[in-house]
């Protein structure tokens, strides 16, 4: 497997991960998290426009799993990573978030942040293990703050969530 730039015809390719992906919210009592649909293709495109998407991709060159990231505050945030579960628990995701640091430290950009699931073992916790630490309220940016406004509006905090943050 190796990790390279998203292509444009592949973006259908990223919502079908991402729809595998989420179905196993539905094994933990999220099932609303397992029907919510992928961002649409023109989403995508942006995140591939900017340079901030990049897949994980198969010995056949096919996507199992990706990233898309934006620039909040200085920092890039991590909006969005999915692994299609037959490639689950071999580092995928991992690989993919120390591309982004790489990525980041080229630009200097000085830190990684993300919004997760607090209580998800394979978010906050997971995060957590890839040295990502969790932010007190009172130290989000204004960025933050507002993704953490859409995620409260779009109804994500039905479940606790939190702001994570890596110093690169």
């Amino acid at each position: 497997m190796h990790i390279r730039s998203v292509r444009l015809d592949e973006l259908p390719v990223l919502q079908d991960i991402e729809r595998a992906a989420g179905q196993c919210f539905r094994d933990i009592g999220m099932p609303e998290i397992a029907e919510d649909e992928p961002l649409p293709l023109g989403e995508l495109a942006r995140y591939h426009d900017a340079g901030l998407a990049w897949v994980v991709a198969d010995d056949a060159d096919v996507p199992v799993a990706y990233l898309i990231a934006d620039c909040v505050d200085g920092n890039l945030h991590v909006e969005q990573v999915s692994v299609h579960p037959e490639s689950a628990r071999r580092g995928v995701g991992r690989s993919l978030l120390e591309h982004l640091a790489d990525h980041a430290r080229s630009e200097g950009v000085p830190a990684l942040t993300l919004t997760t699931f607090a209580q998800v073992p394979w978010n906050a916790p997971y995060y957590v293990r890839c040295g990502f630490q969790v932010m007190d309220d009172s130290g989000l940016t204004p960025g933050l703050r507002e993704i953490r406004e859409r995620e409260a509006a779009h109804g994500l905090d039905r479940w606790p969530r939190v702001c994570m943050h890596r110093a690169l």
